[in-house]
């Protein structure tokens, strides 16, 4: 079972704008995986159509986004045409092709004896094609969130927490509850006060011995 920190499995496949390899496309950058149990479906459409409208936030990030569909190319493509009339914009980031199911049984999102092509399946029947996977520069998985299909992902949320992930990868600190980039933060256990002084030598709050808060030393 793949889980935080489990390195990101790599592919090759089919997209709406040609042929990857996983690994290679992400490169340096920060990833989101995101993937849909079909082609032409009411939340999956909404969702696509807002990706496309924050897809500039994520490149500001340095991540790179992707869509993942248990249908194929020709089917990807018509549908970035519906996107477009109800989102008012056409996704401008790849989507993948996963009509024999290999990619969804690699990420453990369908079972291995699922079959073997998406062919005659029902959005039901890939139901658990609904999740969200942030795969970090070092290829390991930093963030996965599973949704159902009845309900909508909030991607300023998915944006906030790769915020957090961000941050906390440069500096000893973790993010409290309902964090927003710029608030305080948290400095984490394993710095003890001698060591904390040195790098925050303007002192911190103390709101319990293990609970110092800080500036977000980003900003």
């Amino acid at each position: 079972m793949l889980k935080i920190n489990s390195m990101c499995p790599d592919f090759e496949a089919k997209t709406s704008e040609g042929d990857i390899s996983f690994h290679e496309w992400l490169g340096d950058s920060w990833g989101v995986l995101f993937s849909h149990p079909k082609d032409f479906t009411p939340v999956c459409t909404t969702e696509l159509g807002s990706l496309a409208h924050m897809k500039r936030d994520f490149d500001a990030r340095n991540v790179k986004v992707i869509g993942l569909s248990v249908d194929g190319v020709e089917d990807h493509k018509n549908w970035l045409n519906d996107i477009e009339d109800v989102a008012g914009i056409k996704p401008n980031y790849p989507i993948i092709a996963d009509e024999d199911l290999k990619i969804a049984k690699l990420f453990n999102m369908l079972e291995g004896d699922a079959g073997e092509s998406s062919m005659g399946r029902t959005a039901v029947d890939n139901e658990t094609v609904r999740t969200v996977f942030v795969i970090r520069p070092d290829k390991r998985i930093g963030l996965f969130l599973t949704y159902p299909m009845a309900t909508g992902r909030n991607f300023n949320e998915i944006l906030r927490a790769i915020d957090s992930m961000q941050l906390t990868a440069n500096h000893k600190v973790a993010t409290p509850a309902n964090w927003q980039k710029g608030e305080d933060v948290v400095i984490l256990p394993a710095v003890k006060d001698e060591q904390a002084k040195e790098i925050y030598p303007d002192g911190w709050e103390t709101v319990k011995p293990y609970l110092r808060k800080v500036p977000d030393p980003s900003k």
